[in-house]
C-alpha cells in the first residue's frame, strides 16, 4: 500500500506522470492514490523528489515526520 504525506505534498505532480496505472489523482491541492488501481509498483515512491510518498508493507498508517 503506498501512502501519502499530505501536509508535505506541493503537489508537483512526479509521481502522476511515472504511474503506469493512473492510478494517483491530483486535482487542485489535493491528491490521493486509487487504492483499487494500484499495484504497488513504487514508481511513484522512487520518483517524489521530497519523499511524501511511503511504501506500507503492513498497511498501518505512517506517521508524518
Amino acid at each position: 500500500m503506498i501512502e501519502i504525506l499530505p501536509d508535505k505534498c506541493d503537489f508537483c505532480g512526479c509521481c502522476v506522470g511515472v504511474c503506469p496505472e493512473d492510478a494517483i489523482e491530483l486535482k487542485e491541492a489535493n491528491i490521493k492514490i486509487i487504492e483499487e488501481l494500484c499495484t504497488n509498483c513504487n514508481k511513484c515512491v522512487w520518483s517524489c523528489p521530497i519523499e511524501v510518498l511511503k511504501f506500507n508493507r503492513n498497511g498501518v498508517k505512517v506517521e508524518n515526520k
